[in-house]
């Protein structure tokens, strides 16, 4: 498809979207698998200068209704193949006044609309796009983004490798709803192509890269995990590729080692980052590969980005020195977080003096590599997706059997990690693994249960304020192993 045949098609979707009766900076929720016509949402947004909401697939209803809900989003537009999980949504969002279901009506739908640029009024204070976040609470949190830090944050992401070039193309294999979705406008305004994948397999991606010759491409490593451990990766060449940013999970230094005989030791970049400020520290494989005295780059996930400031803190603000470990703080001036949406007292909470308190705990090293030692309160990445304990733990504590639970991330080959529930069990109680497991697939999706039940009939260790230690209840999972995360 040409620019030309993509920015008529988002012309005709804005003015389409108008008739239904949205205003320019309305919000609208969209539910997409990686397709030419999520492409068509992304540029008619724009082009209408409408608020896109993108929502999660494969999470469950609750999450999209909060989400939609706490956004005021007055319409969603669904993909067919993911319409039921938004069934029932405009009797829980009081909000939504349509759902729009992409089936095979939907280019009679767009034939019919108007080709005449809808032109508004576009400021670059104006909101583009809301992303959200889960929390310890398991509630999704809406971080706004305005134009210019949408741009901002976009162009920072092709700062880290190679400057995208016309006639480069930048392959989506990720969901355009997640980091891969940053990429998308970069490529479009450095006149390179966007190349979608619905999915992920090893070989399919492989044959992708060489045959539409992708210079640029987000990869989680458990992508990278499952292609080098696929037969037909290794002796292919792939000249024209530049730049593989792995981030949002974590990745082993033998598998690190693996690509790098794949792609070659010149293309693979890491990148941290959160979806309230990021990209903030990254590295190229000079830096990720190479020996410095002082430090284990290879075990690190960057170095600061231009113009983004990163400190370690203890509990009480004071600023760490070297090979302290605290809280990662950090500011990034048009491509951080300004507030959440709608959430004024967890806005405070999560930001201080300009700065966002990312939750996550690392340390510098005297060579300023950024060390990440742990993740939003345990936070648990298994296979680029974000699971959070206490969501599965308040699940898991209302089975009448239960007297203590606490979940936590263990090693998987494939998913990088996986959660664990350890279960204190009430004196006489039966319960079984598979009933532990099936209570949290019905509640919150098959993606978010544990891999994993362990029943233990003593207490669960607690801290000195009565929190279940997760640490350590997880340290003998991960014994001679780095639980490295490089994220976005």
């Amino acid at each position: 498809m040409t620019f030309s045949e993509a920015w008529l098609r988002g012309v005709k979707l804005a003015n389409a979207l108008a008739e239904c009766g949205l205003q320019p900076g309305d919000r609208i929720a969209t539910l997409e698998k990686n397709s030419i016509e999520a492409a068509d949402i992304i540029l008619a947004a724009a082009i209408g200068n409408y608020t896109r909401v993108p929502l999660y697939a494969r999470n469950r209803c609750e999450a999209h209704a909060h989400m939609i809900a706490s956004t005021g989003s007055r319409l969603a537009l669904v993909d067919e193949a993911l319409a039921s999980e938004l069934a029932g949504l405009d009797a829980q969002a009081p909000t939504l006044e349509r759902i729009i279901i992409r089936d095979h009506n939907y280019e009679n739908w767009l034939a019919t609309a108007s080709d005449r640029d809808p032109d508004p009024v576009v400021a670059p204070e104006d909101y583009c796009v809301i992303r959200h976040t889960g929390g310890t609470t398991g509630k999704p949190k809406g971080v706004a983004y305005r134009h210019r830090s949408w741009m901002t944050i976009s162009a920072a992401f092709f700062s880290i490798g190679p400057q995208v070039a016309p006639g480069d193309a930048i392959l989506h294999v990720g969901p355009l709803s997640h980091a891969s979705g940053f990429l998308f406008v970069p490529a479009w305004y450095c006149g390179a192509r966007n190349v979608m994948m619905d999915g992920f397999d090893p070989a399919s991606f492989l044959d992708t890269l060489e045959q539409e010759r992708i210079s640029h491409a987000f990869v989680a490593p458990t992508m990278l995990n499952a292609i080098v451990h696929h037969d037909g990766a290794y002796g292919r060449h792939f000249p024209n590729l530049k730049f593989l940013l792995s981030a949002s999970a974590p990745i082993s230094e033998p598998t690190l080692r693996k690509s790098c005989q794949i792609f070659g030791n010149h293309v693979l970049h890491s990148g941290y980052g959160q979806t309230e400020i990021l990209p903030i520290a990254s590295m190229g494989p000079n830096e990720w590969f190479g020996e410095f005295e002082g430090s284990a780059p290879i075990r690190a996930v960057g170095r600061p980005m231009s113009g983004a400031d990163i400190e370690i803190r203890n509990e009480d603000g004071k600023v760490l020195g070297p090979n302290e470990p605290g809280e990662i703080v950090a500011r990034f001036e048009n491509g951080q977080m300004e507030e959440f949406w709608n959430d004024p007292e967890e806005t405070a909470r999560r930001m201080e003096d300009g700065w966002v308190k990312t939750g996550d705990v690392g340390m510098i090293d005297t060579n300023g590599f950024l060390y990440l030692l742990d993740r939003n309160n345990d936070m648990i990445v298994s296979g680029g997706f974000n699971i959070y304990p206490t969501e599965i733990e308040n699940v898991i504590a209302d089975h009448p059997g239960v007297l203590e639970v606490a979940v936590f991330g263990v090693p998987h080959e494939k998913w990088g990690e996986t959660p664990l529930a350890m279960v204190r069990v009430k004196p006489g109680a039966q319960i079984t693994e598979t009933e532990i497991i099936d209570l949290v697939r019905q509640r919150l999706g098959s993606a978010k249960k544990p891999s994993k039940v362990v029943f233990t009939a003593e207490p669960l260790p607690l801290s000195n304020v009565g929190k279940v230690l997760r640490s350590k209840l997880r340290e003998p999972y991960w014994a001679g192993q780095d639980r490295r995360i490089s994220g976005a």
